[in-house]
């Protein structure tokens, strides 16, 4: 695309020309009188045709005029929508068109931060060393591995592709799986949901997306030759995990309504059938299978409205049976894993039939003579949460929170005899594994090599590019494999050099462990970008009096006190973190004086479980009265201009921001929503699309009048105020999103028919941002033009 200077050039010749003329004419040339123009008017949004459709339930009645765009069977109800799409397409680009040019100029600066990998960090896993890589002018990668081994010298993060194997005459490097081949057998579509090698590298299995049937095919490949085994084939497969060392897969299947209800076992290279293990009929019951790292067993999870249930399977004999090692309430969180012969319990679940707030780690022996019994691994520390924890042959690791503050912790393996627990923490000999400041999360990496001793981990923060971490458990060494550098404008990536604990700064301690937890690295080691940009912490009171934790970030040298405008982000459901992580994109508003704020409203997984329980279902109210507040504060504050605060939200985040813009009306000067869930009422009492207990449990069961009653006093669809104006507000939505396009549709109409009309606080609606185009600028394409979009409509600060 020619640079914006290239258009300005001829303009620029053109204007000497003219002076050159002015000069020559002198004082004789009389300007000639000039009508003023009248502006041409601004475009009107469309209307799309009402079909009030009235609902009654629980005494109530309501009529939905809108109704009809969910309605996907009906051919004409479709040929309207359709023509809908259309004219909503010609609107926002009608009323973004004066923006073009900062868009395009905020289109090439992200692009020019653009983080390229032509490789993921490679993966090693026994021999092997696995990693995804895209080829010049291909769309889709290609999964790789190559053997360790072999020219270790030539080895490096960026390119383990490297080397050629001169004792075979061949490259390094294997191709599993071609991606772009894929997308040919599946209608030039191409996306994988789950993807396991066996155990002992012979084989890959893997599920596609069938786009035309919408559901997912499960394939096995053989890693030697390249072919396609002839079992097993199965459609609608949910997930997999292999047995007997990788001669036999397990895999459920879905029914008709998406809900995994059947576990089979498939025996690979015999002519069997494959074994139907384990049927759920129960339409409230929905199954899910793991491996333990180790391989040594699977287990098959059930859960229900009503309980959950998890049974244990020998991975040497996976036909001889299931045994039921744990049982407790619904909707909680139960992964086991197994280390010599001792099971290990990550959960959340009641203990004594009390409710607790945060995970905990439980141990029993694998063989039990009468009923099981789970020992506590730690003694309960009300300051100490665990997020997270990762198993290896030697260790251990435990993901903490204290004080909002994350840090992680290796635990060497094994324990102390069983029956000797619980114990405190700094008996175990824990190491703290070095981390840069304000960290946001921690997620563990693949980790498939359960006999290494090295881990990987993706560290986040709000000031700080993504970093991709080795930790050598025996040795305190680590190396940054992967992490983006946005200081010079130009993506460039980082591969560190080890560090060893020598480097180690345990100044600081836990004020509840007694032990050093928190390390102080190297200079620069992490990228940090914090010099440049602040990270700060706060907390606001909410409208009942608990505080809720906001995170505000701003450029040290551009934010103007009392005069920048703002982004304030927003999720609070599911337990979910708030995605607080750096993202380059936003460097744009940052650099231009915005400030950033991320408030972790009750729902959301700011907290602990109660924190998540006191936003949800009946307590929804909770999620949105946190957020309001701390929109309150960044303008009282004045961290935020009056009048230059936007809303943020995605997904179910979309309905906090929606819900909001309800409540105070005024409160925002423009708000985005993606692919936003805005119509709960009628989506809960009536899915299009299957919903899984999760949802219910999240945002309420129609059909308990207390939940009706509350999901209807919260839905943004069923809130509108009439004859109030709105904010200006973008809503974008795919086809392919969890929550149907109908529902931004829907609301967008809804908010154009019921309240004030004014050009200036336009209501815009985008249905074209999962649109693949082949420019490597166009992923940022309607970021930019969210971007100018809250710029626009306020003071174009921009």
């Amino acid at each position: 695309m020619p640079s914006i200077a290239a258009h300005l050039l001829p303009k620029q010749r053109l204007c000497h020309v003219s002076a050159s003329v002015t000069f020559l004419r002198g004082a004789h040339w009389k300007p000639k009188a000039q009508k003023a123009g009248k502006p041409p008017p601004p475009p009107s949004p469309p209307k799309p045709p009402e079909k009030p459709v009235p609902f009654t339930f629980h005494g109530e009645t309501w009529h939905d005029p809108y109704s009809w765009m969910s309605n996907l069977t009906d051919k004409v109800a479709m040929r309207h929508m359709d023509v809908y799409m259309e004219q909503e397409e010609k609107y926002i680009e009608a009323v973004m068109s004066g923006s073009d040019r900062l868009q395009h100029k905020l289109q090439a600066e992200m692009g020019s931060r653009l983080a390229y990998y032509p490789s993921s960090p490679p993966v090693r896993w026994g021999p092997w060393l696995y990693y995804r890589r895209v080829e010049e002018g291909k769309q889709y990668p290609v999964l790789c591995r190559r053997l360790a081994s072999l020219h270790e010298e030539l080895l490096t993060y960026s390119a383990p592709f490297a080397g050629f194997d001169y004792t075979s005459g061949k490259k390094i490097e294997q191709k599993l799986l071609d991606y772009n081949q894929e997308a040919e057998r599946f209608g030039g579509y191409a996306y994988e949901e789950r993807s396991e090698v066996s155990p002992d590298h012979r084989l890959l299995a893997y599920t596609m997306y069938n786009k035309d049937n919408d559901f997912f095919t499960l394939s096995v490949r053989d890693l030697a030759t390249g072919s396609l085994c002839s079992k097993p084939q199965a459609d609608r497969v949910s997930n997999l995990a292999w047995a007997m060392g990788g001669q036999a897969l397990l895999y459920t299947v879905t029914n008709t309504n998406k809900r995994p209800y059947r576990v089979f076992c498939s025996l690979l290279g015999s002519g069997k059938d494959d074994v139907l293990i384990l049927e759920e009929s129960d339409e409230n019951i929905h199954v899910n299978i793991r491996n333990t790292k180790d391989f040594r067993f699977l287990t098959v999870h059930t859960f229900s409205i009503t309980f959950s249930r998890v049974f244990l399977i020998n991975a040497d004999n996976p036909l001889s049976g299931m045994t039921l090692v744990w049982e407790c309430e619904p909707q909680v969180h139960c992964i086991i894993e197994h280390h010599r012969g001792c099971l290990y319990l990550f959960t959340d679940a009641a203990r004594g039939g009390v409710p607790i707030d945060s995970h905990y780690l439980l141990r029993s022996p694998v063989e039990v003579s009468g009923s099981r019994i789970w020992e506590s691994v730690f003694l309960e520390d009300p300051d100490i949460s665990i997020e997270d924890v990762d198993f290896c042959d030697t260790h251990f690791v435990l993901i903490l929170r204290e004080d909002q503050q994350f840090k992680l912790c290796a635990v060497p393996l094994p324990l102390p005899m069983y029956g000797k627990g619980p114990f405190h923490l700094n008996a175990l000999n824990p190491c703290f594994l070095p981390l840069p400041k304000h960290v946001c999360q921690i997620s563990p990496g693949p980790n498939y090599d359960y006999s290494s001793s090295t881990m990987r981990f993706a560290v986040s923060s709000p000031v700080m590019p993504d970093a991709v971490v080795d930790y050598n458990l025996s040795n305190g060494k680590w190396v940054i494999v992967q992490q983006q550098n946005v200081l010079h404008e130009r993506t460039r990536t980082l591969y560190g050099a080890t560090y060893t604990a020598s480097h180690m700064d345990k100044s600081q301690t836990s004020k509840s462990l007694g032990i050093a937890t928190e390390v102080d690295c190297i200079d620069g080691s992490w990228n940090d970008l914090s010099e440049f940009y602040a990270c700060e912490q706060c907390s606001v009171s909410s409208k009942d009096g608990v505080l809720v934790p906001l995170t505000i970030v701003y450029s040290r040298t551009r934010k103007k006190e009392s005069q920048s405008p703002g982004l304030l982000h927003g999720h609070g459901a599911y337990g979910e973190l708030l995605d607080k992580r750096w993202r380059s994109e936003l460097k744009s508003l940052l650099d231009r004086g915005w400030v950033l704020a991320y408030a972790d409203v009750r729902g959301g997984g700011g907290g602990g479980k109660r924190w998540h329980l006191d936003g949800r279902r009946t307590r929804k109210h909770n999620s949105i009265n946190d957020y309001i507040s701390c929109a309150e504060f960044l303008i009282e504050k004045g961290i935020v201009q009056q009048h230059k605060l936007a809303g943020w939200g995605n997904g179910a985040g979309g309905l906090l921001v929606a819900a909001t813009i309800n409540s105070c009306p005024d409160l925002f000067r423009a708000a985005v929503l993606k692919v936003p869930f805005l119509d709960p009422c009628n989506t809960l009492l009536s899915p299009v699309t299957p919903l899984s207990p999760i949802d219910y449990e999240e945002f309420g069961y129609p059909g308990d009048v207390e939940d009706f009653q509350a999901i209807r006093k919260y839905s943004p669809y069923d809130n509108i105020q009439k004859g109030v104006l709105y904010p200006a507000v973008l809503v974008t939505s795919t086809f392919n999103a969890r929550f149907g396009v109908w529902e931004a549709a829907k609301w967008v109409a809804m908010v154009r028919k019921l309240t004030v009309y004014d050009p200036q606080h336009p209501i815009l609606l985008n249905l074209t941002i999962d649109i693949v185009e082949e420019n490597r600028l166009d992923p940022y394409k309607w970021i930019a033009q969210a971007m100018c979009f809250d710029g626009f409509m306020m003071i174009p600060v921009l």
